[in-house]
């Protein structure tokens, strides 16, 4: 368990190796919710993808994408059933109804995950913030003691 410690008894040096840790911290935790929130997104596409797999548009003509800018002409044959990449090169075939069930769950799960990460994230932005003012405090102390001193030598 970490030991807490009282950041106005820090020195600058400490302060300044505080401070980079905790912006570390803040961006490893901001990656984190972004990737979790492109992965989210993808899911989300996907799901709203299966309202087109319907029996009106069964026989219809689409396009196949091959690669991101390179696609083949085809026809939707099969509108009940759909393949899924479940990670890792691995594909199972599941029924509309399930992949939606499917991709909610993925949904709900990464949306959980995000949620546990922004309590984190907000503590260290606030101690963050804590230890640049504090920071500043003793800047401010620092320069006021050099001007009494300076003051007081010119006396």
């Amino acid at each position: 368990m970490a030991q807490q410690v009282n950041i106005s008894e820090l020195s600058l040096p400490q302060l300044e190796v505080l401070k980079n840790q905790l912006d570390q911290e803040v961006e490893f935790l901001s990656s984190s919710i972004a990737q979790l929130k492109v992965v989210q997104t993808k899911y989300v596409e996907a799901k709203d993808c299966l309202s087109v797999l319907n029996k009106s548009n069964e026989g219809k003509e689409l396009l196949v994408p091959l690669s991101s800018s390179m696609y083949v002409p085809g026809k939707l044959s099969n509108v009940d059933n759909v393949l899924i990449d479940v990670g890792t090169g691995y594909y199972v075939e599941k029924s509309v109804d399930d992949a939606r069930d499917f991709f909610k769950r993925k949904i709900d799960f990464l949306t959980k995950q995000m949620e546990k990460i922004q309590p984190a994230l907000q503590e260290k932005h606030a101690m963050k913030q804590a230890v640049i003012e504090m920071m500043s405090q003793k800047i401010q102390q620092l320069t006021a003691a050099g001007a009494s001193q300076a003051a007081a030598t010119k006396a």
